[in-house]
């Protein structure tokens, strides 16, 4: 390469750190490139933050905004100030964006803003629930996004269905799935949770549950947890808990009733997240990450949600809608399910993080 080039990328919540590890050491391993890491401080606390720079070898950010939590709208708007700054300082040949955060709306639009071109990795998901933040946030990432890297064919689908060009439409396949079989080993060789929680193997559900749609809403969460309460009468139910999902039990009356009956523990780091996930009977969540990190280990999912992003992995019988809603119903379907699980390779061969790399080098590696 001629000359170097810079690229900045934006992260703030637990998903994305696991996404921008596999392609910041993918962008880091080229000569010539550097790759500017903005924190913008959306996840905050230690288990959700730094134990994910720690497990990717990531360094420190370059730039750490330290916003918190708050409102939709003051989280966003002061993102928005801090990564402005940061863009005119440092003007990247492109800023890259992951997933469908709060920290991902907001890089697109300052970034759009300021006509610095905008690539989202993980583009093209959709719930068709407007409701979910996260589904505004897609949408109009992607609307203002000038490539638009695609984890499976699902999405490319969509993403021409809602009219954008092929010329900014590139099927990546999933760097989650890269971080998947990158970690795969390593958590098995090297973790402890399972001895550590008493667990043995296949015999326990994993749960997490963190979607507002589900914490915020007293009846929901209510449900979700009777129904965890009721698979715990024959699996240990081991629930990582999200500060938001902590306050919720808190503040709804139900921690104690929780604390009773399932495994309550603190947030853990990615490895020992994919050995619980791994060595699970089944896997309960609102996550879209942890329903699509349960099919890349071979464990079926109940999605305690009303609709999913990964549609295929329903289809082919992996992942089964469990609605929050009777508990006693939900937990008879989480219990009598077998499903029949079809053999499908929806999410690229584990090179992703290459494939994005060189596409952004093709599209911006020669300075203007």
């Amino acid at each position: 390469m001629a000359a170097s080039v810079k690229f900045c990328s934006v992260v703030g919540a637990r998903p994305q750190f696991v996404k921008a590890g596999m392609v910041s050491r993918a962008l880091r391993q080229r000569t010539g490139v550097t790759d500017v890491l903005v924190h913008t401080g959306q996840h905050y606390d230690a288990n959700m933050s730094d134990v994910f720079f720690r497990e990717f070898a990531l360094p420190s950010p370059d730039h750490h905004l330290g916003v918190g939590s708050g409102l939709h709208g003051a989280q966003t708007a002061q993102m928005l100030v801090g990564l402005e700054r940061i863009l005119l300082h440092e003007r990247p040949a492109a800023v890259i964006i992951y997933g469908d955060t709060n920290s991902t709306l907001a890089a697109a639009v300052a970034a759009a803003k300021l006509h610095i071109p905008v690539a989202h990795v993980e583009a093209g998901l959709r719930s068709f629930n407007r409701v979910m933040p996260e589904e505004i946030n897609r949408l109009v990432a992607d609307a203002i996004s000038d490539v638009l890297f695609a984890p499976s064919s699902d999405a490319i689908r969509r993403l021409r269905h809602e009219g954008h060009p092929d010329d900014r439409i590139v099927w990546s396949g999933d760097v989650m799935y890269d971080a998947a079989l990158m970690t795969a080993g390593l958590a098995r060789d090297s973790s402890t949770i399972l001895a550590d929680l008493g667990l043995a193997e296949h015999a326990y559900v994993l749960a997490t549950v963190h979607r507002a749609e589900n914490t915020d809403d007293p009846v929901r969460l209510e449900s979700i947890i009777g129904a965890l309460a009721m698979l715990s009468e024959r699996y240990p139910v081991v629930l990582p808990l999200h500060p938001r999902t902590r306050a919720a039990l808190v503040r709804t009356g139900l921690m104690d009733g929780a604390a009773a009956t399932l495994r309550l523990v603190e947030p853990v780091g990615f490895v020992d997240m994919v050995r619980l996930e791994m060595g699970a009977h089944a896997v309960a969540t609102d996550s879209g990450g942890v329903q699509k990190e349960a099919f890349f280990h071979g464990v079926p999912g109940f999605i305690l949600r009303d609709e999913t992003e990964w549609v295929e992995l329903v289809e082919a019988g992996w992942n089964l809608l469990v609605p929050p809603g009777d508990a006693r119903a939900m937990a008879d379907v989480m219990l009598s399910w077998t499903g029949e699980r079809r053999p499908i390779t929806p999410f690229g061969d584990g090179h992703a993080s290459e494939l994005i790399v060189d596409s952004l080098l093709a599209r911006y590696g020669s300075p203007a």
